[in-house]
């Protein structure tokens, strides 16, 4: 049975693009089948993490009729580290993409509906996308970015999700959009059968700035701090959702000057381990 998730967020810069990335080329070294699609639709960045400069695009399936899903999904399964007899990786599985257009002209087309479009249609092609994926490609996954608030797109991509992240990091502004979406949007979709969870980004109280720090950390168990149990006990019961991961917050990471997916580049990183631990939790296996 396929899974749908969606990376969600209050505002932008909490992680969520990483988290999503990570996680779905994590599943797919695990021997999943794994679909990734950007639909950050006003500021994708997600063809950044693969270092792909795409021809067709997501965008092009929703606006034009006669584009298939199989011209704008991109196959990165190159990417994924060869077959392996470790605990980490069991089989090789596959992984594919499909972004979204940064073009303004693109981006303007989605938001208003083209011209020979409503926005009703396009969501039902995004509809007719999910399906396909689910029923012809076999997905054991659909992932998918949405953009962050309250907007046409993130309303839809939340709406054909099993499974909703709601992504935050630890800060008054953050936290207090979070409950208002809580309390105002995603009632809605949990009423209807959805899950939903909060996925605690960049907390405070553990940094790893190199790979020296962070093989040390590891070595010692340093994965989470319970420093916030507490504080984050009381936020699950404010907002009325469960915490389903947090995650610190690892400098190395953050600051890079260019994106990359830790799950393969650094799989003994301690984001590394937090994203399996996320890959093993009952809500996403």
């Amino acid at each position: 049975m396929t899974k749908s998730l969606a990376f969600h967020s209050y505002k932008g810069g909490t992680g969520k693009t990483t988290i999503a990335a990570n996680l779905a080329a994590f599943l797919a070294t695990r021997g999943q089948k794994v679909f990734l699609l950007d639909l950050d639709v006003y500021a994708p960045s997600l063809y950044t993490y693969f270092e792909k400069e795409p021809t067709t695009w997501l965008n092009d399936y929703l606006n034009i009729e006669d584009t298939s899903a199989k011209e704008i999904l991109y196959d990165l399964t190159d990417l994924l580290p060869a077959d392996s007899n470790s605990d980490k990786i069991s089989t090789k599985g596959r992984l594919f993409a499909a972004f979204s257009n940064p073009k303004k002209e693109e981006i303007n087309k989605l938001e208003a509906g083209g011209q020979s479009s409503s926005r009703l249609q396009l969501l039902r092609r995004f509809i007719e996308l999910r399906e396909e994926l689910m029923e012809d490609f076999d997905a054991d996954y659909v992932i998918i970015d949405t953009s962050p608030g309250i907007r046409h797109w993130s309303i839809n991509s939340l709406a054909v999700a099993d499974t909703i992240l709601l992504t935050l990091k630890m800060g008054d502004l953050d936290i207090k959009g979070t409950k208002k979406m809580a309390d105002e949007i995603y009632s809605s979709f949990t009423d209807f059968g959805a899950k939903s969870f909060l996925l605690m980004n960049r907390v405070g109280g553990f940094c790893v700035p190199n790979e020296k720090h962070a093989s040390h950390a590891l070595n010692n168990g340093n994965m989470n701090s319970n420093t916030n149990s507490d504080y984050f006990s009381q936020l699950s019961k404010d907002v009325g959702m469960n915490i389903l991961s947090s995650i610190p917050c690892y400098c190395d990471i953050q600051f890079s000057r260019r994106e990359y997916l830790t799950i393969l580049q650094f799989p003994d990183h301690p984001f590394a381990k937090q994203i399996e631990c996320l890959a093993n939790d009952q809500h996403i296996k």
